[in-house]
């Protein structure tokens, strides 16, 4: 076969062309109910010419503070060549899910934020190029190699078809293992496919993984939610292992007065309510895998809706009712925008799409008699650190006004809410409700001895020692490629322990 030709990386190729994102939705289409990815994908052209501004350093700032550790230098450089195929291969090296995760990662706070051109000359686009990568080599007819696995007879039950799930389900078919994933959806992905909207990761691409995952052995039971359909009795007598990919899903609960004011809505319901109607998954009026009560969706066309909460999916729910033709949108944050947690370009897109940042405001309550027709808010100032360092937002006496609403979602965080069959089976919780399982050894100086029973177990092993877990059950509300790394890591101590 005759060797593919290359042309020589540009030594300032980085100079020769500017940072590119590629082209956007136009804002009037945005506005008008455009549930499209606003990011559209680079051609082949323009693919080549941004991997090429990667300076290929020594010390890749880039894939040390990438979560996965991604390679992310060597499959630029595959990309520039247009060896898309042989660049999929490499992502998939250390990310089971690359193509989700360059559309949905905050690469301005990890691997972009990282690079070495970030300070003046404009970071690489390693998401888009990633993206690219994945789509590209899919598009040609790309398929995980999985020719020389030998099947080992060993048989793993997924719970949950989250990132973390999905991550130990492709890690665990790579290593021979007969894999099984239960879910309570109708569709895989989790918060990927209900919770996400569609303007940030288009379905289409959750089916394309299903795809990949069938073509590699996986089994899918979706629509089964354990502990009703099935027990895990059944699973730990059918598997030799379970993993436990149950995300994140009881949302943080301000105490606010009013809470249960008609068109005072929980984020994630809203999300997942809206994210099924626009993907013409479901019709409206199905309930909600994990929400006891039936959450109608309020038509916002016209209404004032106000968001609280800076987080992403405070931004999701933001951008989301802008798309179903709110009057005005405003979000809600008690901090100033420099301590905001959410990404800087959700922000950014956000502002674009006319939202308005009320900074430095504290919720206090909501109002209304029936419907709410208000928020009580005050403002704040930063005062000293809190536990996990941030300032913590001191509110200013006699500083209270009204925010006038027609809509309020909450969206505060959420938090793990472990089903009550863990506790039956030996599967110990930390205070606050995280599945407790045992340290990565590089997480404890490589040798965690003297310190709790939880250290003696493997990395991701519950206390049950058929039973392991990773990412938000884990970890508490987290980032999607936190939970991709330690479905990956779990999938490994998984093989280890069938090794065994």
């Amino acid at each position: 076969m005759e060797a593919k030709k290359t042309t020589a990386k540009p030594v300032f190729g980085f100079r020769e062309q500017p940072r590119q994102m590629p082209a956007r939705i136009p804002l009037a289409l945005r506005q008008d109910g455009d549930w499209g990815e606003l990011y559209g994908r680079f051609d082949h052209a323009e693919a080549k010419k941004q991997a090429g501004r990667c300076l290929d350093c020594g010390n890749p700032y880039c894939a040390w503070k990438c979560p996965l550790h991604n390679y992310i230098p060597q499959w630029l450089e595959l990309a520039r060549q247009g060896r898309v195929q042989e660049a999929a291969s490499l992502c998939h090296e250390t990310n089971p899910l690359p193509e989700i995760c360059g559309r949905v990662c905050p690469q301005d706070r990890l691997c972009e934020g990282s690079c070495t051109l970030n300070d003046g000359f404009g970071a690489v686009t390693i998401g888009a190029v990633e993206k690219y990568i994945v789509d590209a080599a899919l598009a040609e007819g790309w398929r995980p190699d999985l020719s020389n696995v030998m099947a080992t007879g060993k048989r793993v039950a997924v719970i949950g078809a989250g990132p973390a799930g999905l991550s130990c389900a492709d890690r665990l078919a790579r290593a021979g293992v007969a894999t099984t994933v239960f879910d309570r959806y109708e569709a895989i992905g989790g918060l990927l496919h209900f919770g996400i909207p569609s303007f940030k990761l288009d379905k289409t691409v959750m089916r394309a993984r299903h795809e990949i995952l069938d073509g590699m052995g996986v089994q899918f039971r979706l629509g089964v939610e354990v502990g009703r359909d099935v027990s895990m009795d059944t699973l730990l007598d059918e598997f030799d292992a379970v993993f436990l990919g149950l995300g994140s899903y009881r949302y943080t609960d301000g105490g606010l007065p009013g809470q249960d004011l008609t068109n005072v809505l929980p984020a994630l319901p809203f999300l997942v309510q809206n994210g099924r109607l626009v993907s013409g998954l479901h019709p409206e009026g199905a309930p909600i895998a994990g929400w006891e009560d039936h959450i109608a969706l309020p038509d916002l066309k016209g209404k004032r809706v106000v968001v609280l909460g800076g987080g992403d999916t405070g931004m999701d729910c933001v951008r989301s009712a802008v798309r179903l033709g709110a009057a005005s949108v405003s979000c809600v944050y008690r901090r100033d925008e420099a301590n905001m947690p959410g990404s800087a370009r959700e922000v950014a897109n956000a502002r674009e799409e006319g939202v308005q940042f009320l900074f430095n405001r504290q919720p206090l309550g909501l109002l209304g008699t029936e419907h709410v027709t208000g928020v009580r808010v005050a403002d704040t100032v930063l005062g000293e650190p809190d536990a996990r360092g941030r300032r913590n937002a001191v509110v200013v006496p006699g500083s209270e006004s009204v925010l006038a609403a027609d809509v309020v979602i909450i969206a505060f965080g959420f938090q793990p809410d472990p089903p009550q069959w863990l506790a039956a089976h030996g599967v110990e919780l930390e205070r606050d409700g995280r599945i407790r399982v045992g340290k990565e050894r590089s997480r404890c100086g490589g040798g965690c001895s003297g310190a709790t029973a939880a250290d003696t177990l493997l990395p991701f092993q519950s206390t049950h020692p058929k039973v392991f877990a990773g990412g938000d059950a884990v970890r508490g509300a987290d980032l999607v490629v936190t939970a991709a790394y330690e479905g990956r890591e779990a999938a490994a101590a998984i093989v280890r322990a069938l090794k065994s």
